[in-house]
């Protein structure tokens, strides 16, 4: 009974920001690791950030330095702040999770149903 609701993203101009979430529900919150992974047209899913409980985090070489992931304990959310945006970020973000820890690249078992972000003029 796992669901990861993101919020709607939309489109943001080159070197703007935009803060995603997503809501857990149904989850051991404080034992429950976190991460956004991305997909752009024409190019396979990759991780952008991973975020662990205790908070530890992991990031894609691409987006460290201009994003950050976090745990809103109390509302059972992650967040995933977005700086310097670039039109390369363009993609569907996924939000994802799991009783479990990132140590690589890997995602765990649960997703959200994914939400778009367009980065352009």
């Amino acid at each position: 009974q796992v669901r990861l609701v993101e919020s709607r993203g939309g489109l943001v101009q080159p070197g703007g920001s935009l803060t995603l979430s997503c809501a857990a529900s149904g989850t051991i919150f404080s034992i429950y690791a976190m991460a956004w992974y991305r997909q752009a047209p024409g190019k396979q899913r990759e991780l952008v950030a991973q975020i662990n409980s205790p908070g530890s985090t992991r990031y894609a070489d691409s987006v460290k330095g201009r994003f950050t992931i976090s745990r809103d304990n109390a509302r059972n959310t992650v967040l995933l702040q977005m700086n310097n945006l670039k039109p390369e970020d363009t993609a569907v973000y996924y939000c994802n999770g799991g009783y479990g820890h990132y140590n690589n690249d890997n995602p765990l078992r649960d997703w959200g149903q994914g939400t778009q972000i367009t980065v352009s003029s």
